[in-house]
């Protein structure tokens, strides 16, 4: 099943039987976080929330992709995912 926009790509996701690996939870968010606001632009979190920490680390690894690429990307890892999670 390939998703053909970014809420297509969404929904999908919430129909996963199983969990996704922590990284590509990871690179799921970063792609969501720059398609949908860009850059990240906030303030790196306290020192002991390693989630959150995380996260932001895998948004900003993503600065300069484009809105569209970042979409695109989401997409195609889905779409992969979906593969092993459906």
């Amino acid at each position: 099943m390939k998703p053909t926009t970014l809420e297509e790509a969404v929904e999908l996701t919430k129909k996963f039987t199983s969990k996704p690996s922590n990284e590509d939870l990871l690179k799921l968010y970063g792609l969501y976080k720059q398609a949908t606001e860009g850059d990240n632009e906030g303030e790196r979190p306290g020192g002991f929330d390693f989630k959150a920490a995380a996260k932001y680390n895998s948004w900003l690894s993503l600065k300069g992709t484009s809105k569209e690429e970042a979409a695109s990307l989401y997409m195609e890892l889905v779409e992969k995912l979906a593969t092993q999670h459906l």
